[in-house]
Order: structure tokens, then C-alpha cells, then sequence
């Protein structure tokens, strides 16, 4: 299974399309928020399943701020990471995610792209598709599930 994990969109939607043809074959887009919408056309775009969450440059509405699943074994935890000090910490979204029985948290909100492991934990941030903090060129990610695991990877656009 491959998942293409966005954040930070902000209504940009060129480079998350360029994104998706350059991928090649996936199986689900996720989307880390801010700009909510625009997880909804890129799915459009490629008619792949979605799941995404809203971020703090989001209209509060009935969307949920975070969402726990289940994907090729392994439980997710999608959250934005505003709500958290995700920029500059992440012992809080190891405990979220270990108080929601996650191996793997999917976040964004610093529009910096990066992932690590902590308490058996896989903590990926993609990054921002289109306005990166920590480099030149905007980015994305990648979620490739098979027998041993999960690899992650980070692209730039």
C-alpha cells in the first residue's frame, strides 16, 4: 500500500497535483490540514480515497481536528498539530498517540518535513506543499506499507 500525505496546503493546489502525477501508483491521499478543501480536490483529481482533518487556518466547523484509523496493520493518528507544540516538541504527540493505541501520527502545522521514531512511535510531518519553512522547495510525503512495515520518505516538488 502507498499513501501521499499532505499538509499545509493553503488553497495551492499546482504543486499537490504535480505531486500526484509524479508519485506514481497510490492507494489513499491523506492530508494534514490547513485548507481542509483542498484534501477533497486532490482526491477529486485522482478519484483515490481520502482522509484528512482540519487545521488552524480552517473555518471551525463539524470537521474533526484529529482522526485515529486503521491502515495496512498499523493505527494512525492524523492530526494537524496546532494544538500541540508540534514545532518545537513532540513528547505530546507521542503521548496523544500512545493514549490512542497509534504506531504512527501523521501531522503538520510547522511546514517543516521530517519524521523520526520516538517510544515506538513513527511521528511524519510532510512537511508544506506550499510554503516551506525548512527548504527552498515545497514538499510531501510518502507512506509505503508492506510485510516489514512502514517506510517513510519526504519529497520535494
Amino acid at each position: 500500500m502507498r499513501v501521499i500525505v499532505f499538509s499545509d496546503s493553503h488553497g495551492h493546489l499546482a504543486n499537490g497535483i504535480r505531486a500526484l502525477k509524479e508519485a506514481g501508483p497510490l492507494d489513499l491521499i491523506i492530508h494534514a490540514g490547513d485548507f481542509y478543501q483542498d484534501a477533497l480536490r486532490l482526491a477529486a483529481e485522482t478519484a483515490l480515497p481520502v482522509k484528512a482533518v482540519r487545521g488552524n487556518c480552517d473555518f471551525p466547523d463539524e470537521r474533526q481536528l484529529e482522526e485515529v484509523f486503521e491502515l495496512a496493520g498499523h493505527r494512525v493518528l492524523l492530526l494537524h498539530g496546532h494544538t500541540f507544540v508540534s514545532k518545537y516538541r513532540v513528547d505530546k504527540l507521542v503521548l496523544q498517540a500512545l493514549e490512542a493505541g497509534a504506531d504512527i501520527v501523521v501531522f503538520g502545522h510547522s511546514h517543516t518535513a521530517g519524521f523520526t521514531r520516538e517510544a515506538g512511535v513513527l511521528l511524519f510531518n510532510p512537511g508544506s506543499i506550499s510554503r516551506p519553512r525548512d527548504h527552498d522547495r515545497p514538499s510531501y510525503g510518502i507512506l509505503e506499507f508492506d510485510e516489514d512495515g512502514v517506510r517513510p520518505a519526504i519529497y520535494r516538488v
